[in-house]
């Protein structure tokens, strides 16, 4: 096998095809710099490919189910989804594909080469603090492989995470499911166990359960255990109702095979789960394997690469971005990422990534939203708080569309500084947005009960919240003797 080489200077290579990857590589090549893209397996990375397009889409699939089936809310007749002719799960999943196909043309190789870019399909691992070098095997060429060998001024480390797979004992014989096959999985499941009651653990429990498949969910905690529990019971309590069997505070001792194709999960608490499919959704690792990241002088963990608040890592002319920097591990996360290093890499401003005010979202139904402080760190940094609280039960637009479950919960410091906002209910995800740039500007809950919010809406039910901070102050004795006095005066 003969192998040739060839070398490409460029003013900054980005390994990793994701969505931070691809922000960057846009915006540095119409920016005017010479641009190397290299990715190994997918253009569009995890999200467009495995995580955040497909899961929507499937959840979007199982939410259409779930109000046929409870259509008799709205005087309609309801129409059970798994009876008759069921749900046509290669259907299912062929919609779930086209959504991919849908956004793909924006993430392909096609546009970013008419962008400019280098856009370079092989696995990178570095040979100096300032070289790549990327197997690329040509098909027309025989038994020749070219190696491109890639300079830059700086680099872009942007290879995203993959799932974390526990060393549970037989689960290695066991047929398991991850997000990277799980979509891709066409034949009809009678009971599924997932395990980890994480975002995607608990997210795929719903979607498949509404889908006509029995799910059984394993945490070893309580279910999504970063977000307040006082709202993630919301999303607790909704799963149980819909028949989703959801086991906490027990591990995974074994697995063992069923006689035919099922599984039998056993728990350290005696209990044994027979199923036909298990999902592993126990976390995500960092992609950092095969980069031979110590050639390039740049220190990692088993959390991911080391960076400091301008993403830099040990090596300072070597950036790393996203899931593999080791943070909080969202697609919005890694584009806020790419503009930060747009900044300090092509312009030399000293840019720092945010850490605060960052939100995140579960996308469940009611969908679970997150920004700013929970209760048990804000009442730890500021000490005296006020938690305001308003049901959407009293919301006029969600009794109109019989989605009344969840509230919002707001946290102020004393003097009425917003510091932290979740949101379990209808649109979650939509309705923190206004509560993100509170949270960051500082403003105070005066700001957001001043505003005009449109009626009827789901978001008053935060205008309604940040009202109730002043009745304590405006509706007292005092008030009442003022208004009284004044009266008099004609």
């Amino acid at each position: 096998m003969s192998v040739q080489k060839s070398a490409l200077e460029v003013d900054i290579c980005i390994i990793g095809a994701g969505s931070g990857g691809l922000s960057v590589a846009a915006g540095a090549s119409q920016l005017g710099a010479s641009v190397a893209l290299v990715e190994r397996h997918l253009m569009g990375g995890d999200c467009l490919n495995f995580g955040c397009v497909p899961s929507k889409a499937l959840l979007a699939a199982g939410k259409s189910a779930h109000n046929m089936e409870t259509a008799g809310r709205f005087g309609l007749t309801a129409v059970d989804p798994n009876a008759g002719a069921g749900v046509d799960v290669k259907a299912v999943r062929q919609h779930v594909r086209d959504v991919i196909a849908g956004i793909a043309p924006h993430d392909s190789v096609e546009r970013f080469r008419a962008l400019g870019v280098n856009v370079i399909e092989g696995a990178a691992k570095f040979t100096g603090p300032r070289e790549v070098e990327v197997e690329v095997e040509i098909e027309d060429a025989g038994q020749s492989v070219t190696a491109r060998r890639i300079t830059a001024r700086r680099f872009v480390i942007a290879t995203g995470s993959s799932p974390f797979v526990p060393p549970i004992p037989g689960l290695d014989k066991a047929p398991f499911l991850t997000n990277e096959t799980l979509f891709e999985y066409d034949d009809p499941m009678a009971h599924l166990i997932v395990i980890g009651g994480g975002p995607i653990g608990v997210e795929m429990s719903q979607a498949h359960q509404r889908l006509g498949v029995q799910v059984t969910l394993i945490e070893k905690h309580r279910i999504l255990a970063k977000d307040d529990p006082e709202m993630a019971t919301v999303v607790h309590n909704r799963l149980a109702k819909e028949g989703v069997n959801i086991l906490t505070g027990c591990n995974v001792e074994r697995i063992t095979p069923d006689s035919g194709d099922g599984i039998t999960v056993h728990l350290d608490d005696g209990q044994a789960i027979s199923g036909s499919h298990i999902l592993v959704a126990a976390g995500r690792k960092a992609n950092v394997s095969g980069l031979n990241l110590e050639a390039a002088n740049v220190d990692y963990s088993p959390r991911g690469i080391v960076v400091d608040r301008r993403l830099r890592t040990s090596n300072k002319k070597i950036f790393a971005i996203g899931d593999v920097a080791g943070g909080l591990q969202f697609t919005h996360v890694a584009g806020h990422h790419a503009g930060i290093v747009i900044r300090n890499a092509l312009f030399r401003l000293p840019a720092k990534a945010k850490q605060t005010a960052i939100p995140w979202v579960t996308y469940t139904d009611p969908e679970l939203a997150q920004v700013g402080l929970q209760e048990t760190d804000a009442r730890a940094e500021a000490g005296d708080i006020h938690i305001l609280r308003f049901p959407f039960a009293e919301n006029d637009r969600a009794q109109a569309e019989r989605d009344t479950d969840g509230l919002i919960k707001i946290i102020t410091a004393k003097n009425g500084r917003v510091l932290g906002v979740t949101i379990v209910g209808p649109h979650g995800g939509d309705l923190i947005q206004p509560w993100v740039l509170a949270v960051e500007q500082g403003l105070k809950i005066g700001a957001m009960a001043g505003a005009i919010w449109p009626y009827p809406t789901f978001g008053e039910v935060g205008h309604r919240a940040a009202g109730s901070y002043f009745v304590p102050k405006l509706f007292t004795d005092r008030t009442r003797a003022i208004v009284k006095f004044l009266s008099k005066f004609g």
